[in-house]
């Protein structure tokens, strides 16, 4: 293993206490295909048993770690294999399919992760009965459990758009809202709606265990943003040669921790590395903000022109300094630009500064997708599909992963703020342009691959 020298062990103390550098999250994939039964009762308990077998030791560990190299590790978490496959041969309810969830929120009880992903479908191209079961049961199980975590990939460049699943998810995010609008709508925090979804992402709430892994595997998300802002500010007026530079080789000092976390997680668990996951991902603290960084490239505010050009150059710097640290790069691998989780977004956003066709433009750059964004309560299910597929054409175009996580927060309207908490942070309302797309994502089945994706 790389041996890590004095110097860089002192410069990571100062990045972990004064610009609030962690490990995002350890995340353990663990494959359930080997639990797949006919019967339910059957197929709940080995899921159970599974998860708490392989897991058991994953907080700890990732606490031992954490405490024997000085380094904030926030999240252990799991991601298990799209439940929809797990549950085709025994689920034929949606109730069945909330059965697994619980199981799955109560095995992540039990082994302490904050969240566990996978309660999810892939149906880029068309959906089974049991992919469309656990869509519709969505709004249910993220209503009655409190870890579980959703999502489901819509398209692909390869295989274009499935329009009958962004139809019906427009439904089932105004549901899930509908069923947690107690607490500000929160079940929608927990649900992603992808295009080009990753089989190894690390992150929340969008992670699951992809069919191509290994039995179990350990992913790693590290995280920055203040360290990249401290070093973007010592070189403000400088050229944008210097400015890359600086940006790259912060990425790699930041990336170092990840692969040092990685491979001892590795090795503790006996459970094989597979990524580390470069993404700068903020949190609601001050300092901690990717809008931030921009703001230090010379952005009086996020949003205003030069925006997405100077996000775009964030990203591949973040990515050509991190890929050198590790010896894998996958999952997401960028900047993050989460409007409720950045206090940076939520400054643009609440002075108008900051609208969501903004951000669609800044998505087409970055590394996710509109994440965490709050709207009006009363928008309408069509227009949350017409979202989603707009950024669906913006992933199945350019060959990038793209996502959606919004949240229609019932009974509140653009001014209010959506309070979710933790990590999740507060948002303000954004507004939505209310003219109906209902005739367009009427229309059945699917928008095809762009010709570029003709590449056999």
């Amino acid at each position: 293993m790389h041996m890590i020298s004095a110097l860089e062990v002192s410069e990571t103390n100062r990045m972990i206490s004064e610009e609030k550098l962690d490990v995002r999250t350890i995340t353990m994939g663990i494959s359930l295909m080997s639990c797949i039964d006919t019967d339910l009762d059957a197929l709940c308990r080995k899921i159970y048993d599974r998860i708490c077998e392989k897991a058991g030791r994953l907080v700890a560990v990732g606490q031992e770690i954490g405490a024997d190299y000085g380094i904030p590790i926030v999240n252990k978490r799991v991601s298990v294999t799209p439940i929809a496959l797990v549950g085709a041969a025994a689920c034929r309810t949606t109730e069945d399919f909330c059965k697994i969830a619980e199981t799955l929120d109560r095995a992540a009880r039990t082994i302490g992760v904050n969240f566990i992903g996978g309660y999810s479908a892939l149906v880029s191209k068309g959906m089974t009965q049991a992919d469309e079961l656990l869509i519709r049961s969505i709004p249910d199980a993220l209503a009655r459990t409190e870890r579980v975590c959703s999502s489901v990939n819509v398209g692909s460049t390869k295989t274009g758009i499935n329009m009958d699943a962004v139809r019906l998810l427009g439904e089932m995010v105004r549901q899930t809202a509908e069923k947690t609008k107690e607490q500000d709508s929160i079940g929608c925090a927990k649900l992603v709606v992808f295009c080009n979804a990753p089989d190894d992402n690390p992150f929340m709430a969008g992670a699951f265990h992809g069919v191509t892994e290994a039995d179990e595997i350990i992913n790693v998300g590290v995280s920055g943003p203040g360290v990249v802002k401290t070093a973007v500010e010592q070189v403000r007026g400088e050229g944008f040669e210097k400015l890359c530079e600086t940006v790259k080789r912060t990425a790699f000092k930041i990336t170092r921790v990840g692969q040092l976390v990685a491979q001892e997680a590795s090795r503790r668990l006996g459970v094989p590395f597979g990524i580390i996951d470069l993404s700068l991902a903020p949190t609601p603290a001050v300092g901690d903000s990717v809008a931030e960084i921009l703001e230090q490239m010379g952005l009086e505010e996020v949003g205003c022109p030069g925006t997405t050009a100077a996000l775009a150059m964030l990203n591949d710097q973040v990515k050509k300094g991190g890929i050198m640290a590790s010896s894998y790069v996958g999952g997401l691998s960028g900047a993050f630009i989460p409007v409720s989780e950045d206090a940076g977004m939520i400054h643009a956003a609440e002075g108008g500064d900051l609208r969501i066709e903004k951000l669609e433009a800044m998505t087409c750059v970055c590394s996710v997708g509109l994440d965490m964004i709050a709207i009006p309560g009363d928008t309408t299910a069509s227009t949350i599909s017409g979202i989603i597929a707009d950024e669906a054409a913006i992933g199945m175009v350019n060959g990038k992963t793209t996502a959606v996580r919004v949240i229609p927060v019932i009974g509140k309207g653009v001014g209010e703020k959506a309070e979710f908490g933790g990590l999740l942070g507060y948002a303000p309302i954004m507004p939505v342009n209310t003219k109906s797309c209902e005739g367009f994502i009427c229309r059945k089945g699917r928008i095809p691959a762009p010709v570029h994706s003709f590449r056999n």
